[in-house]
Parts: C-alpha cells; sequence; structure tokens
C-alpha cells in the first residue's frame, strides 16, 4: 500500500534576534515598495510621470520653508502623543485614549485663554499649562483606575473616554462660537494675543518642536534609567512576578496613566496655545490613533520613534500633495497613505517571521 506525504510549499517559523540594520533594511525596502505602488497608481489615474509624482511628494514636505516647518510641527504632535502612549504600552496597558486626552488638554488650554482674557499673560499661560497637564491625567486616570479595582478592558474603555472628549469639546465650541452662529470658535484673543506661546526667531512652531524634543529625552532616560521605568518593564512582562518581588501593580498602573493622560494634555496645550490658537473637535487630526503605529514601529523607543513620526508625517504630506496638484480630493491622499502604511505595518510580519520555501515533494511508503 502507498501512501503520499505532502510537505507544505513553505512554512512560517518565527525569527531569532537579528542586528537592528537588517530590520530597518526590511522597512526600507517596504517603503520603497510603497512609493513604487504609489506611481505606477498615481500615474494609471494621473497620466503623468513616475518621476513627477515622487517630485510632488518631496515638494510636499521641503517645497517651501513654511513646509518645512509645518513638517516639523506635525511631527512634532504625532511624537509627543506617541510618547504619551509609550510608557502604557510598555505596560501592556492599551491606551487608545491619546485623541481623548489630547482633546482635554486643548479644551482646559482654550478654557483659560477664553475665561481669563482680562488677565496678564504669565497668569493666563501658567493657568494653561498647569489645567491641560491635569486634564490630560484626569482623562487618563479614570480607565486607568477602573482598571486597577475592577479589571475593566481599558481597551474599550479608553476608546469610549475619546468619544465623550470629543463631544465635551464640540459643545464648548458651540457655547464659545465666534462669530455667534458659525459653528466655529473661530481664532482666540486675536488681538491680545493672550494665551499665544511667544515665538522663536519669528518661528511659531520652534517653540513646539524644542518642548516635545525635551519630553523626547525625558521619556527615554524615565524608562530606561528610572526606577519607575523599571517597574513598568516588569508589569509588562508579568503581573505575578511583579507582585511577587513586591511591585504594587495597581498603584503603576495609575501612576503610569496619569503621566500618559499629562503628556497627551501637553500635546492638546501645544495645538491651542502654541499653532492653532482655536479650538475644534478635529484639533488632534487622529494623532491619537497614529501614534498608536509610531510608537509599535519603533519598538516603544522614544528616539527611534522621532524617525517613525517624520516618515509617517512625510509621506502623509506627500500623497496630499499629489491629490492637490493633480487636481484629485483629499480622499485620493487618504488612498496613498494606506497603501504606504499597508507596506510599512505588513513589513512588520517579515521582521518577526521568515518564510521557508520547499519544493513540492511526493513520498511513497510502503
Amino acid at each position: 500500500m502507498n501512501k503520499q506525504v505532502r510537505e507544505p510549499l513553505f512554512h512560517i517559523s518565527k525569527r531569532g534576534d537579528m542586528p537592528w540594520y537588517f530590520g530597518w533594511s526590511i522597512r526600507a525596502a517596504a517603503i520603497i515598495l510603497a512609493l513604487i505602488s504609489c506611481g505606477i497608481i498615481s500615474t494609471l489615474v494621473t497620466g503623468e510621470n513616475p518621476i513627477q509624482i515622487y517630485a510632488t511628494i518631496i515638494d510636499g514636505s521641503f517645497g517651501s520653508m513654511r513646509k518645512f516647518w509645518v513638517l516639523l510641527q506635525n511631527t512634532a504632535m504625532l511624537l509627543c502623543v506617541a510618547l504619551a502612549l509609550t510608557p502604557a504600552f510598555k505596560m501592556r496597558f492599551w491606551n487608545l485614549g491619546g485623541e481623548g486626552q489630547a482633546l482635554a488638554g486643548a479644551l482646559a488650554a482654550a478654557a483659560c485663554m477664553i475665561l481669563m482674557k482680562g488677565q496678564s499673560n504669565a497668569l493666563v499661560m501658567s493657568c494653561m499649562v498647569i489645567t491641560s497637564i491635569l486634564a490630560g491625567a484626569l482623562w487618563g486616570c479614570i480607565p486607568a483606575f477602573f482598571k486597577a479595582k475592577f479589571n475593566t478592558n481599558e481597551t474599550l474603555f479608553t476608546l469610549m473616554m475619546n468619544y465623550v472628549a470629543i463631544q465635551l469639546v464640540a459643545y464648548f465650541s458651540v457655547v464659545w462660537e465666534n462669530p455667534k452662529g458659525s459653528g466655529n470658535i473661530g481664532v482666540i484673543n486675536p488681538n491680545s494675543m493672550i494665551g499665544w506661546f511667544p515665538t522663536i526667531g519669528g518661528q511659531k512652531y520652534l517653540l513646539n518642536v524644542l518642548i516635545v524634543a525635551v519630553i523626547t529625552i525625558g521619556m527615554y532616560i524615565y524608562l530606561n534609567y528610572s526606577k519607575q521605568g523599571y517597574e513598568i518593564a516588569v508589569v509588562g512582562e508579568s503581573e505575578r512576578t511583579a507582585r511577587y518581588v513586591g511591585i504594587k501593580v495597581e498603584k503603576v498602573i495609575i501612576r503610569t496613566m496619569l503621566i500618559s493622560g499629562a503628556i497627551c494634555g501637553i500635546a492638546g496645550l501645544l495645538l491651542v496655545g502654541g499653532t492653532n490658537h482655536t479650538l475644534n473637535s478635529a484639533i488632534v487630526d487622529g494623532r491619537g490613533f497614529t501614534a498608536v503605529m509610531v510608537a509599535w514601529l519603533a519598538k516603544f523607543n522614544p528616539i527611534w520613534m522621532i524617525f517613525t513620526s517624520f516618515l509617517l508625517v512625510f509621506l502623509g504630506r506627500g500623497a496630499g500633495e499629489i491629490a492637490t496638484d493633480f487636481g484629485l480630493n483629499q480622499s485620493y491622499g487618504d488612498i496613498l497613505t494606506g497603501i504606504i502604511l499597508f507596506f510599512i505595518i505588513g513589513s512588520e510580519f517579515f521582521i518577526t517571521y521568515k518564510l521557508s520555501f520547499h519544493k513540492a515533494s511526493k513520498k511513497e511508503e510502503k
């Protein structure tokens, strides 16, 4: 009696440790493939030369000094939210509430600017900083408290808190709308500039970039060289082990989310006081969700997050520039951004796993 044994054409196995440059080589190859794909699709849609398509992508970020500073500002804001989420993620607390926590900070900053506009600028700005940090921390602490005390699902809890924050901002945008009936809060204190962050060298974005740079360095030191950073890592590895060595897990969860929410609150503060000088429910612009990808791609390393944030913002602005220059709507830019993100995320599979191919074979056993 003959028995046929068929081997699979390929099998998937997990990779061992690899040099860092090998992983980034895979990511670079994915980005190149993404750009080639976007160029081909854009050529088919627009009929333009692919070289012109790529030139447009670069022009979207480096075409002028203003575009370059907008690129740095957007990178800084995305990086700030990603840094905020990182401690929670390292603790395996899946904080998807970065959007809401940043909106809470933005709402607090706008409230100070509007309700205290008769006060001195120094007092208003001091209150903006304090209230934004506290508002973001509170928004992060609420789901942390219920997780620590009642073991609720933090993913759903933080996600739902986003919608509460969005509706609060939408409500107060109508209450404070200017002019009345427009449904838009308008520029806050345009004449007195009360609560507006000072410009450095005539560049209003530079202060935001510098503040986020300081937060990046501080977060790297905190996670890698502090006792609390060590406790976060231990809790993330195993709560049982953490309790065995005497770490109070509930305390670590609440403390970490206070920090996470507070930094998100700073992001909202920078958006209102540093750049936009207004408030609406779209001011964070989805960064709370994109930041999850930034932190994950960088393996929760604050230094690598600088590059992943820059990459995503650069590619996103390039996709938007293509849509604008060739008379396409913004949805087309979103399609290109989605293709790019698909390749980048897909590259992580090949970094974590390897494919081993076999020739199909048949063995006969008697």
